[in-house]
């Protein structure tokens, strides 16, 4: 009798010892407010080893640019932090057998706007790896100089690592040094923090998070404890059986959480800031919930994500809570019908990018006016003045909401082609057209408005029977030799009046080829579009895209291999794009060493197409977008 209890209590005791890790939303706390998983990793990896981008990344012909990129990453970036940190990550690799979650939590009582975070790693049958490796990991913090101490959550041991948040900034400004400009003049340092996480080890999970009150949830819930879940806050609870039941990965964020954090920071803004050094007393700071108000951001409850695999390609949905009875502001202006969006008969099939919109554009032109005068009264005034005078210097009897706005339609078309250059600053020949119930009107309205712009050059012309017009652009700033000033070459915007639409474009030969109506093989009959349309909803969704990624990835492929020294083009624009301009930094520039790449025609088989769409119900705005596998890379 002894030995069967003996039997049942070790039992017991194997069975508590190896019980599964809750999923993400049972284990994190239901005040969360964001956070992003992978319920399986394992299985989430088979899955991406199927995708087409990252076969196309372990192909033979990527080898050259792949090793050259890693080896420069692991020397310039990565045993610089293990180093800094004495971390070495290649004793984590392989441990991570389940679940893996970060999360955001709210702020503390003493700061609101300074969050915390969780994250989770279930790593399973290697808990004994992991034992070993935290071990390791708090001599060597210790080793290195760093301070760390012990605690009890528990009773289950937690290392505090200490450290402050200029060890991880020195290091990074070694790897990408800032520009010249930010040296010359240098911003007044702010003090560094001290942060402070606790790292830990529950049975086969991992856990580091820098607040002792978020992990002693998490153990009470890994252990069954009553402290609510994510599972069981509402918003979180609305996405899941719609979005997240079936997913591998997915992230969720708490909009309305969010917005009312920042809605409780002061008024005092740069903007007020500002004001005050410029001795402007009387210019009145920005109120964050008078903003937050007017923009209908008040309104949002939370935003979901979603990726999904399967043998036929990859779908990720992007959700919106946005109830209909609270929505106003920028969720109102956006919101569409659910109307036919497919390709009309005139989109040819040769177009690298298409989008159409089915909005209603008076609709949306009242709904941003009230969006205005929500966000200043004062605006009002200003709108009328705008309205009541726009193109009467070129017509007295000009009027702008009844020749223009009234005549707008619900239908918004842009279409793109390939650039005629094999660069990455080509310009992309693109077509946009704008529905109206009577067009020749609204052209002509058009043409009223051009005063507005700086020294307007305005030319007419007949072709095919219909009025071209042409206004010249003001060209974009930059100094003489400087990138922005060799992009920036004179543009002149060609307008016509055809059918139901007026037709934009600053590429003139994709006007007149619009207005000579050939005989095309249309977009609408490509091959497999409309069998991915299914995939997101359709085509009557009123918001449907699609992208032909072969092509378009055919010219970005061979101009990066053609402009090789280019990084910093590409990533122009980005905060990263505007460290990419010194002298300092040409280590960082070689971790991508474009001429490396192989000839496109050895990689195309890997890019096919891509279509999304969009559409708006009472609770909200949702987007899906899908990626077929391509018949060349199954």
């Amino acid at each position: 009798m002894k030995q069967v209890f003996s039997f049942v209590v070790l039992a017991c005791a194997f069975t508590a010892a190896s019980a599964p890790v809750p999923p993400p939303d049972k284990l994190l706390p239901a005040d969360t407010v964001a956070m992003i998983t992978i319920t399986d990793y394992p299985k989430a990896k088979g899955d991406w080893d199927k995708w087409a981008t990252v076969r196309l990344w372990k192909d033979e012909a990527m080898k050259p640019f792949r090793e050259k990129f890693y080896t420069k990453l692991k020397a310039d970036l990565v045993e610089p932090l293990e180093r800094e940190f004495g971390v070495k990550l290649s004793d984590y690799k392989g441990l991570v057998q389940g679940q893996i979650t970060l999360a955001s939590t709210p702020g503390t009582a003493a700061d609101k706007n300074d969050s915390g975070f969780l994250f989770l790693v279930d790593t399973k049958d290697k808990s004994g790896v992991l034992k070993t490796n935290l071990a390791t990991l708090k001599q060597k913090w210790i080793d290195s100089g760093k301070v760390a101490k012990t605690d009890k959550i528990r009773d289950i041991e937690f290392t505090t690592l200490i450290f402050s948040s200029d060890d991880v900034s020195k290091t990074m400004d070694k790897v990408l040094p800032s520009p010249k400009k930010d040296k010359e003049q240098p911003e007044e340092k702010k003090p560094a923090k001290k942060r402070e996480w606790l790292v830990g080890q529950s049975d086969s999970l991992l856990i580091v998070g820098s607040s002792a009150k978020d992990i002693e949830k998490i153990l009470i819930r890994q252990s069954g404890g009553g402290v609510p879940s994510l599972s069981e806050h509402g918003p979180f609870a609305a996405n899941y059986g719609t979005h997240f039941r079936d997913a591998p990965t997915y992230a969720w964020m708490d909009l309305k959480n969010i917005v009312e954090s920042f809605s409780r920071k002061p008024p005092t803004t740069v903007d007020a800031e500002k004001n005050e050094e410029e001795g402007d007393e009387d210019a009145p700071a920005i109120d964050p919930t008078k903003m937050i108000s007017a923009l209908g951001l008040g309104g949002l409850q939370s935003a979901a994500l979603s990726l999904k695999d399967s043998n036929e390609g990859t779908l990720a949905t992007f959700a919106i809570a946005a109830p209909e009875s609270s929505r106003r502001g920028l969720a109102r202006i956006f919101s569409h019908e659910a109307r036919d969006a497919s390709p009309p008969p005139f989109v040819p099939a040769d177009v690298v990018k298409f989008t159409r919109w089915r909005m209603d554009l008076p609709k949306a032109f009242a709904s941003l006016e009230s969006m205005l005068v929500d966000l200043n009264p004062a605006y009002a005034g200003i709108i009328k003045l705008f309205v009541d005078n726009a193109g009467k210097d070129k017509d007295p009897n000009f009027d702008l909401r009844k020749n223009l706005i009234a005549n707008l339609g619900d239908d918004v078309i842009v279409y793109e082609k390939k650039p005629k250059e094999t660069s990455l600053n080509a310009t992309v020949p693109t077509l946009y057209l704008v529905s109206s119930p009577r067009a020749e009107q609204m052209a002509a309205a058009v043409k009223a408005l051009t005063a507005f712009l700086p020294q307007p050059r305005f030319k007419e012309r007949e072709f095919l029977g219909r009025t071209v017009y042409s206004v010249n652009l003001p060209a974009a700033g930059g100094e003489p030799g400087s990138r922005e000033r060799r992009i920036s070459e004179p543009r002149v915007l060609s307008y016509a009046a055809s059918g139901s639409y007026v037709v934009f474009s600053t590429d003139t030969p994709m006007i007149e080829e619009y207005l000579r109506a050939n005989d095309i093989r249309p977009l609408r009959e490509a091959a497999g579009l409309a069998q991915a349309a299914e995939k997101v909803g359709g085509m009557g969704t009123g918001l449907f895209g699609f992208e032909n990624q072969q092509e378009a990835m055919r010219v970005t492929f061979e101009a990066l291999k053609k402009e090789s020294a280019s990084i910093e083009e590409l990533l122009s624009g980005s905060p990263l794009g505007g460290r990419l301009d010194t002298e300092e930094d040409k280590k960082f520039k070689e971790w991508f060493d474009f001429s490396l790449l192989p000839n496109y025609d050895q990689i195309s088989k890997y890019f096919g197409i891509a279509v999304w769409s969009g559409a708006v119900n009472t609770d909200g705005l949702n987007f899906r977008w899908f990626s077929p596998m391509p018949p060349t890379a199954k």
